[in-house]
């Protein structure tokens, strides 16, 4: 797998709704340890994130409305537009990112493989770029 990639979600669709579910080796690429949620980011230009992870990987989905992701690598840099729930933004670990540009009532989900642990996270970017490039 890339250090990211987009990821289409397979929907159930009937008259009742919709329904997607994540399973490890079909839509999600490990065992998820942590989920949390992004919402009433109530300020124009709020960014979240803005840091990269030692073990952690991400898969981000938007379940409602619609946020932009920056995403660097160390080598590349690119910027995804997260607007549907079909579709998920998977984050290899050593990845900068950055959620910005939340529509009114946008929740982001996260799944990631790693329980929250404070001392694998890079909040330099300098930092992350001199660990990234040795």
């Amino acid at each position: 797998m890339k250090q990211y990639e987009l990821i289409n979600l397979k929907a159930y669709e009937d008259a009742r709704g919709n329904l997607i579910a994540f399973e490890q080796g079909a839509n999600c690429p490990f065992d998820v340890k942590r989920c949390f949620y992004i919402y009433d980011t109530k300020m124009a230009d709020t960014v979240r994130g803005a840091h990269a992870n030692r073990r952690s990987e991400f898969l981000l989905v938007v379940i409602h409305g619609s946020c932009k992701v920056r995403i660097d690598t160390g080598k590349e840099k690119d910027e995804v537009l997260l607007n549907s729930p079909k579709t998920a933004l998977y984050l290899d670990k050593m990845v900068w990112k950055e959620m910005f540009d939340f529509s009114d009532g946008a929740v982001l989900m996260v799944l990631s493989n790693e329980k929250y642990d404070e001392k694998e996270y890079i909040r330099d970017y300098e930092k992350f770029l001199k660990e990234i490039n040795n």
